[in-house]
């Protein structure tokens, strides 16, 4: 089973949202790792098990971070805010250093996350053929 972090900033929350939407048979099939207030938005609109970190700025991207040195992240979906300064900037861009350093997928955007799970979907495939 594939595991893909899903993370958003605050005025992405609702993209992810839709985002999930537009994927969530995909998703219901994978395990899901979110940082806290996007995986409890996404537990509550669609009732699919996510496993939750602590928010971004309280370390969660560093949790995250730490799980793809790890192996324990196949994909990263970390739908970014880049007109807003965010506090937590310097762990922000240590989780998306691992994700370079361990050759992890990320997508920083809705249209790079569609290709990416486009691509998780025919490995899916693949694999059960």
């Amino acid at each position: 089973m594939q595991t893909i972090a899903l993370i958003a900033h605050d005025k992405k929350k609702e993209e992810m949202l839709e985002f999930v939407e537009q994927h969530i048979d995909l998703l219901q099939g994978c395990h899901l790792i979110a940082t806290n207030t996007t995986g409890t938005k996404i537990k509550d609109k669609f009732g699919i098990e996510v496993e939750t970190v602590m928010s971004g700025p309280l370390g969660g991207d560093q949790q995250i971070g730490a799980k793809v040195a790890m192996g324990e992240v196949d994909y990263v979906i970390f739908l970014r805010d880049p007109l807003t300064s965010q506090p937590h900037e310097p762990d922000i861009n240590a989780l998306l250093r691992l994700c370079d350093v361990h050759n992890v997928p990320l997508a920083t955007n809705k249209m790079s996350g569609h290709i990416m799970l486009k691509y998780v979907s025919i490995e899916q495939t693949v694999a059960s053929n």
